[in-house]
């Protein structure tokens, strides 16, 4: 298998308040169907799709009440240039709907100033500014 990841895709509880929350953020959607899924186009090769709570369910072969429709243990990264931009996007994220869950600050781990922001499904963003990493214009990530 090839290192990649080409689709990341999330059970939304409530396919309605993620597109107004994400469409508040300026994001297009790659396709969008009714009542059943939303896609993004995140970067090159990768897309990040939320599928109704009780079709993503049904797709898996569970009851649509499963624990499958709960989102934990991860969180989705969006790095920025600087200090600012993490309380620019927090506040933005805010006022879409998001939960924040820790306003930006200093991290505790590798010089990161971050914050956290619960999206409306329940998926936890970290928007985070690191001057030790960066992101080339290939998407080529370089950490350290």
């Amino acid at each position: 298998m090839d290192q990649q990841l080409n689709f990341v895709t999330i059970a939304a509880a409530d396919l309605d308040a993620t597109r107004r929350f994400y469409g508040a953020l300026g994001w297009l959607p790659l396709l969008d169907v009714a009542g059943e899924i939303v896609f993004y186009q995140t970067a090159p090769g990768q897309v990040l799709g939320f599928f109704l709570a009780e079709k993503f369910n049904a797709d898996l072969g569970l009851a649509p009440d499963d624990a499958a429709v709960h989102v934990s243990g991860i969180t989705l990264a969006h790095n920025v240039a600087s200090r600012a931009d993490v309380a620019d996007i927090v506040a933005v994220m805010a006022g879409a709907g998001g939960t924040v869950l820790k306003p930006p600050q200093p991290g505790q781990f590798g010089g990161v100033f971050h914050a956290h922001v619960r999206d409306p499904n329940g998926a936890i963003w970290e928007i985070a500014h690191n001057p030790g990493w960066r992101v080339e214009a290939d998407g080529t990530v370089r950490l350290g």
